[in-house]
């Protein structure tokens, strides 16, 4: 690694307004050094404030028992609340369009149910070819579950020139082609493999043109890159909080759905008691009055201690900006481009399938290993770097801005330098 690239990351990192924001998380060991932690796009770092959240909702359990549903500032029984204004700014939405519940494909399948609605030559869902498997398994059985046949009601779209790189003409294309045929379009945020940002507002608007709902999965772009929902107007969207959220394993998810579609107490949905009158819930009295917000999908009482996770990262988020983040993430990812494109040793071996333009990615890196295989990656582990692999010869490497350094991204490139070198 050239001593420029060095002292341009030692500099970057003095100059690092949100450095100090690394020091509030854990990060595993190896060999008693922190390990290079590569890998917010699986699973996000623990803050250290998670624990002294959950052993406050622990505390109210053992001295008030069932009374924490109505005890303290955050009485459990409203605590899904204590998330909204955060999470709305997160995703760009209003604060009654947002709610974290249950997880994600538990949100998709509930949106699914309401908008997707089959009916005469209407029967279409696109999704992109490759997709996230929360995303096939949920429509391909949704598709199923409403009479429709997948093999012909499921549209895969994949590039016309059969590389990784899906523009939004061919998008807007496909969505034009299928027209009135076209009940749903589901689209990631981000695409899992390439991480590939999309664009929501225009896929949005190439819907609803021909009469199509438009939904998202937003498991890797919430608290990557900066969303506008509500602005936008997607009907729908989901997302899980253990990636760039931090929220620990297996966390709360998240939904949206547009205040227009809240608003409309008529519109068919899987009920569960906590959607109705909150007022009237504790009468027992079983009429159906769906809240008008997002709420309405809700079933049932929150997950207080994965809730109060959530809370511990979403304060970090607060405290440290939006703008700030993202300015710093591409940052983070030109650094780490610039040094794998004009190595030596990388340049030829290694192709970046994630798009360069900055509207086009987020924090995730995706380095297609062109004449090796996993023994690179593993090389990388023993080193101390924790990253993620996925099948054919990806790396997805995602330096985060909350926690990651620039002098991380050096240090990486450093050591995949050597794990390549030692495979000639």
């Amino acid at each position: 690694m050239k001593k420029e690239a060095i002292r341009k990351a030692q500099e970057l990192d003095s100059a690092d307004r949100l450095a100090s924001f690394r020091s509030q998380f854990y990060f595993p060991q190896k060999d008693g050094k922190d390990c290079i932690y590569l890998c917010g796009n699986s699973l996000g770092l623990q803050p250290k404030t998670t624990q002294p959240f959950v052993n406050e909702e622990l505390k109210k359990w053992q001295e008030y028992g069932v009374e924490g549903h109505f005890t303290g500032d955050k009485p459990w029984v409203s605590y899904h609340r204590n998330s909204k204004s955060i999470l709305s700014k997160i995703v760009g939405a209003k604060e009654h369009e947002v709610v974290a519940m249950n997880n994600l494909t538990t949100n998709l399948h509930l949106a699914l149910a309401t908008f997707y609605r089959p009916k005469g030559k209407r029967t279409k869902i696109l999704i992109e070819r490759g997709a996230f498997p929360s995303d096939f398994y949920a429509v391909h059985s949704r598709i199923a579950m409403s009479g429709g046949n997948p093999k012909i009601d499921l549209v895969e779209l994949e590039a016309v020139d059969g590389s990784d790189y899906l523009s939004i003409a061919e998008i807007e294309e496909k969505i034009k082609e299928l027209g009135d045929e076209l009940a749903l379009v589901m689209f990631p945020g981000i695409q899992y493999y390439t991480g590939q940002l999309f664009d929501i507002k225009k896929i949005t608007q190439a819907a609803h043109k021909v009469g199509a709902f438009a939904g998202f999965d937003l498991a890797h772009a919430a608290g990557n890159v900066p969303l506008n929902l509500h602005e936008h107007q997607a009907d729908f969207a989901v997302w899980c909080t253990y990636k760039y959220l931090n929220s620990g394993p297996g966390g709360v998810g998240g939904l949206y759905i547009h205040e227009k579609h809240g608003a409309n107490k008529d519109l068919l949905r899987l009920s569960g008691w906590w959607g109705h009158d909150a007022e009237a819930r504790f009468k027992m009295a079983n009429q159906i009055n769906p809240i008008p917000t997002v709420d309405g999908w809700q079933l049932s009482n929150v997950n207080i201690l994965s809730h109060a996770a959530h809370l511990a990262s979403l304060k970090l988020f607060a405290d440290a900006g939006l703008e700030n983040l993202r300015a710093k993430s591409l940052k983070l990812t030109d650094m780490m481009e610039e040094l794998v494109l004009n190595s030596d040793i990388l340049a030829d071996q290694i192709r970046i399938i994630t798009p360069s333009k900055h509207d086009e990615r987020g924090a995730q890196l995706s380095l297609f290993l062109i004449n090796h295989g996993k023994s690179v990656f593993n090389y990388l582990i023993d080193q101390g770097v924790i990253l993620d692999w996925r099948e054919p010869n990806v790396i997805r490497v995602a330096p985060v801005p909350l926690y990651n350094s620039f002098a991380d991204v050096v240090n990486f490139v450093s050591i995949l330098e050597k794990a390549i070198s030692n495979e000639r």
